[in-house]
């Protein structure tokens, strides 16, 4: 496994062409704005090398019978499942941020059982392919950015049926050594931070769709692919210095627009190429397993945000107050059954054909579901305890001002014995993760990431079994089943 410096040479080692604010970036790893989001990544290391962390942060390889990182682990049973949960937890309470690894983990276990699968019944050779990345990820011990979804411009029309057909990612030449790929990724979380790119399809393919139904990988850096980062809230502010303006100076998250100008894969690395009618297994699979991860990635951050407005609610003198404590009672309720849902998928889980364990669909989607909703009433809860002043107090400048610092620290102290600075620092934790950059995780990526909240409905209604409870209902009061 890497050590956490390894991890961040290995960056420094890319050739990565990232386009943030109109320049091409000369070095990622050191930019002001992306680099809290690798120190995200680099926590899912170096947490991988404490002792008292091993047991969720690494697991047992079934192909080699090694310690790897859990990040690069096929799920062998409910219990690994479970463990990704807890170890999510983990990393959201340590970051505050999105860690990022998460789509590529849900990545490699989709695409495990897909090619499986598609193997049996087609015989084909992918699953054969995807085991030999997948034996080179683990040895590695690489992040791997998960690429499903495409800017898919015009919702209305099939990708093959789009005016630029560009706006879904598709095979625009097959050659003897491999294929060639045309398109875009939109919304690639950590793809900067990563070492290759897993690409799958992001909706269920029809025939005339079969240029498109393609899953491969490539290294981030190869020839042809490029990226434009993406803004986040607030996210200058991570270019003026100081220690606590940004909200949370040490972790991040970044999203970005993945390019691919006719990048060549060779057929080792293509792991679908046309088969349309497994796209739609592909793309349930690991929305399944990514809607499973935010009942442990939010409530992890969700954890810290709870301590950070019980210590508002300290710094304001409000504490004792009975409709603060009720508040943040709601607080926790919400945010444990966040994580009992996704305990709960994980436990419920079964081996698929390729000996991999999927979660439980019907409570995962439950899980994503619910994740749509209960964070923005947690952090709604949290700006009311938080009061006002998370957005209307003045800059960490203005605090070490010579003259009107004193001014400052006067007039926005709250309990005595508490510095201001302390009561700012706090405040501006909370403004950072539900207005600044780490709302873009902790809120919009709870409603859109791993599908919108109508993709979760319709699983639920597929997999919600409504004819079984008619049954049901039937035998309690003594009807006939037909």
């Amino acid at each position: 496994m890497k050590t956490a410096a390894e991890y961040e040479e290995s960056l420094r080692k890319l050739n990565l062409k990232v386009y943030l604010q109109g320049e091409l970036v000369d070095n990622p790893v050191d930019h002001p704005i992306i680099r809290p989001s690798m120190n995200s990544v680099k926590a899912t290391y170096a947490l991988a090398e404490d002792p008292q962390y091993e047991e969720l942060m690494t697991a047992t390889s079934h192909l080699t019978g090694k310690k790897v990182n859990r990040f690069c682990h096929l799920h062998q049973s409910t219990d690994d499942l479970v463990k990704k949960v807890k170890m999510q937890r983990l990393l959201g309470q340590k970051t505050a941020a999105c860690f990022q690894r998460c789509v590529g983990m849900d990545a490699i276990n989709a695409v495990d059982s897909a090619t499986f699968e598609m193997d049996q019944k087609l015989g084909t050779t992918y699953h054969e392919r995807f085991t030999k990345f997948l034996l080179k990820m683990q040895e590695e011990d690489w992040t791997v950015d998960g690429a499903m979804t495409d800017p898919k411009g015009d919702r209305g029309l099939a990708p093959s049926k789009q005016a630029d057909p560009d706006l879904f990612v598709h095979v625009v030449e097959k050659r003897e050594d491999g294929i060639v790929i045309s398109g875009a990724k939109a919304h690639q979380t950590g793809a900067i931070n990563s070492h290759w790119i897993l690409v799958m399809p992001t909706i269920a393919m029809g025939k005339d769709d079969a240029d498109y139904a393609v899953s491969f990988c490539a290294p981030a850096d190869a020839e042809g692919i490029f990226y434009i980062y993406g803004r986040q809230s607030c996210d200058t502010r991570k270019l003026e210095g100081g220690t606590f303006d940004a909200g949370n100076t040490q972790y991040g998250g970044h999203e970005a627009l993945m390019v691919f100008d006719n990048v060549f894969i060779p057929w080792e690395n293509v792991f679908m190429c046309g088969e349309y009618e497994f796209s739609g297994t592909l793309v349930e699979r690991f929305a399944g397993y990514h809607r499973q991860s935010y009942g442990g990635c939010k409530v992890g951050v969700g954890d810290v945000l709870i301590g950070a407005t019980a210590l508002a609610a300290d710094y304001n003198g409000a504490a004792k107050a009975t409709h603060i404590k009720d508040k943040l009672i709601e607080m926790i309720h919400l945010n444990e059954t966040l994580y009992a849902c996704g305990i709960a998928c994980s436990a419920e889980g079964h081996k698929t054909a390729s000996g991999t364990y999927l979660i439980n669909l019907l409570l995962a989607n439950v899980c994503k579901q619910n994740v749509t909703r209960f964070p923005y009433e947690i952090a709604r809860l949290a700006e009311d305890i938080a009061g006002g002043l998370m957005v209307t107090m003045p800059s960490e400048k203005d605090l070490r001002h010579p003259e009107i610092g004193e001014v400052v620290k006067k007039y926005f102290r709250g309990v005595a014995s508490v510095p201001t600075e302390d009561r700012m620092r706090i405040l501006r934790l909370i403004e950072n993760i539900t207005l600044g950059t780490a709302a873009v995780g902790y809120r919009t990526e709870s409603m859109h990431g791993a599908g919108s909240p109508q993709a979760q409905r319709i699983m639920i209604s597929r997999q919600g079994n409504l004819e079984q409870k008619k049954e049901l209902a039937k035998a309690i009061a003594l009807i006939p089943s037909k």
